[in-house]
């Protein structure tokens, strides 16, 4: 089967939908017709990224129905409306290594990140990568729970273990970071601090949660937080991953001090690294603090139904999520407004 998708042929070649052979399902595999994909800044960095092999199948988050299923998958079957995701749904040891899944251009192999390739209007990819969700689900937001929601939410409910009560700044408030925002409302977190640049994602954020947003071109955050919160926040997230940030949330979250009841704050870092920095052990070892990474998470058989049980009940607007839409022809108009931070909160691409 022929289907249109999203590829890089070479390195520093252009963004192109060109149609790419899909064969039929391995034992292991699934076919899937892509009703939607979320569009996330990790594939800005993978088209940048020479090390990966090309030619390249892109987007990781995505929503649809399985079309076909290997003879040895069972969790899913013909019909079944699905979430794919780069999050395997079994652990694993280490990072996630891209496998052939068969699909082909020009008798080339299509690698993708994770396996998945939801930028695409079909995929052929490992049953580990997709997970079935109500056929009452919409369609098309639910993509995002592939990515954004988990990673975002993941580590609110997981890595930092938010709990009623506890006080949160989250340094980015694009896709992953309103994600988090809002997993740490419904956590009861108080108060939810946003950190951005722009004052009309700060005012979006209050509309995921957010109770206090901080401006870091006018002020040090770090400060503005302390003002806020006296003594820093119980936990603090870079959803950015630039250099400044990622030692911001350090320095954002409470001292703790001796004895094995005075433990300091948890930083956590979500936001890919553009570059290494250098960290004071002191901030950690004289107060406690801990610094950690969240890569994806979650559980996804148990926590997708989970964040989707929170968004039938209104506790988690993911509707309002998706700002921009955007067709497949169209990808990279929306990696551009991506990139120039012109997408509010999360772009979608729809077949």
């Amino acid at each position: 089967m022929k289907s249109k998708a999203a590829i890089q042929v070479e390195h520093g070649g252009p963004l192109v939908v060109e149609e790419i052979d899909i064969p039929d399902p391995g034992p292991d595999q699934v076919t899937v017709r892509n009703f939607a994909s979320g569009v996330c800044y990790s594939q800005v960095h993978q088209l940048r990224d020479p090390g990966l092999p090309r030619p390249m199948g892109l987007g990781h988050e995505g929503s649809g129905v399985v079309t076909r299923v290997g003879k040895d998958v069972t969790h899913v079957k013909e019909g079944d409306h699905v979430i794919s995701t780069w999050v395997p749904r079994t652990p694993i040891s280490g990072l996630p290594v891209s496998r052939p899944t068969g699909a082909a251009f020009d008798g080339r192999p299509v690698i993708a990140d994770g396996d998945v390739y939801t930028w695409s209007e079909h995929m052929v990819t490992f049953a580990d990568k997709v997970v079935p969700m109500s056929p009452s689900d919409p369609t098309d937001i639910t993509c995002l729970v592939g990515c954004a929601v988990l990673t975002g939410a993941g580590a609110v409910l997981h890595t930092a273990n938010v709990g009623r009560g506890q006080s949160v700044a989250v340094f980015g408030v694009g896709g992953v970071g309103l994600s988090a925002i809002g997993a740490a409302a419904v956590a009861g977190a108080d108060p939810v601090i946003a950190v951005d640049l722009a004052d009309r994602k700060l005012q979006f954020a209050r509309e995921f949660g957010a109770t206090h947003g901080i401006n870091a071109l006018n002020t040090d955050p770090v400060e503005a937080i302390s003002e806020i919160r006296p003594g820093g926040v119980d936990v603090a997230m870079d959803a950015v991953g630039a250099p400044v940030t990622a030692l911001q949330i350090l320095r954002a979250v409470r001292q703790g001090g001796p004895r094995a009841d005075n433990q300091g704050g948890t930083a956590v870092l979500l936001g890919i690294p553009v570059s290494d920095v250098s960290v004071d052990l002191n901030e950690l070892l004289l107060y406690q603090r801990h610094y950690c990474g969240s890569l994806g998470a979650t559980d996804p058989e148990a926590d997708f139904p989970l964040f989707l049980g929170w968004v039938r009940e209104g506790r988690f607007p993911l509707a309002k999520l998706v700002t921009d839409r955007f067709p497949l022809d169209r990808i990279d108009e929306a990696c551009v407004a991506l990139e120039e931070g012109r997408i509010l909160g999360r772009a979608i691409v729809e077949m």
